[in-house]
């Protein structure tokens, strides 16, 4: 089920809109700093691969036509080479000293397979002593319970539409641990969007597990964007590794 959020650009436009710079786009620009070369999976709407492109070899994949479209035109855009595919699957024939998927996008991806293949993407363009980083919420902290109307109901301006009010609510399958996430927008007018994501909360030893079986290794765990270390209780995890010594 492709999510409108991303897909649909009536509606793609409000994410942009509401989502910029955040602690995890800021660590991985200061991150970039030593590397020549940037693989940006998951880019998005660009924000990160247009920011980073002058001046290094950057490219940006997301299977979202509709969010390469805005890509495209951002200042620095023409500077990144923009590939609309899967995650999974694309294999671009280059390797990167750098390697990120930020936007807890690592979530999208719903079974163990899917992670898998992800994480297989990332081995296959990294260069010999480069780094991957990716971030998904730690399923601990149930964060998924604050989503919910009377939580997370707010207001954003519009460039052309004027004053947004959203809010969410969720879902969890705890079987499989995915929830689906309900975003609406209202309009001044009263018009009223929706859009539908699910994403799955992994624990750390089995997104460790995908990574290993990929053949990449874990350097250090991260608890949150600010570079604290993991623990149980992190807000995050955020893998930062490299090739594991037999795929160098």
């Amino acid at each position: 089920m492709q999510d409108k959020l991303f897909h649909d650009p009536g509606i793609v436009h409000f994410y942009d809109a509401e989502n910029g710079w955040g602690e995890d786009t800021r660590y991985c620009l200061a991150m970039a700093e030593r590397a020549d070369s940037v693989l940006d999976l998951g880019c998005g709407t660009g924000l990160l691969a247009a920011a980073l492109g002058p001046g290094r070899n950057v490219w940006g994949v997301d299977p979202a036509g509709a969010m390469l479209d805005i890509a495209r035109k951002r200042q620095g855009g023409d500077t990144v080479t923009w590939v609309q595919a899967d995650g999974r699957s694309v294999r671009l024939g280059r390797r990167f000293d750098l390697v990120v998927l930020t936007g807890h996008a690592f979530q999208c991806f719903l079974t163990d397979a899917d992670q898998l293949a992800l994480c297989e993407t990332m081995a296959a363009h990294l260069a010999p002593g480069g780094s991957f980083i990716f971030d998904s919420r730690n399923p601990a902290r149930e964060e998924w319970r604050e989503w919910v109307p009377d939580l997370t109901m707010r207001v954003f301006d519009h460039p052309e539409l004027g004053g947004i009010t959203t809010w969410n609510d969720v879902s969890m399958d705890a079987e499989t641990q995915i929830v689906t996430d309900e975003t609406i927008y209202r309009g001044n007018a009263g018009s009223i969007q929706t859009a539908s994501s699910r994403i799955r909360f992994a624990s750390r030893d089995e997104i460790a597990a995908r990574i290993a079986e990929a053949g990449l290794k874990i350097n250090r765990w991260l608890g949150d964007w600010h570079g604290a270390p993991f623990t149980p209780d992190a807000p995050e995890i955020i893998p930062v590794g490299s090739l594991s010594e037999a795929n160098v």
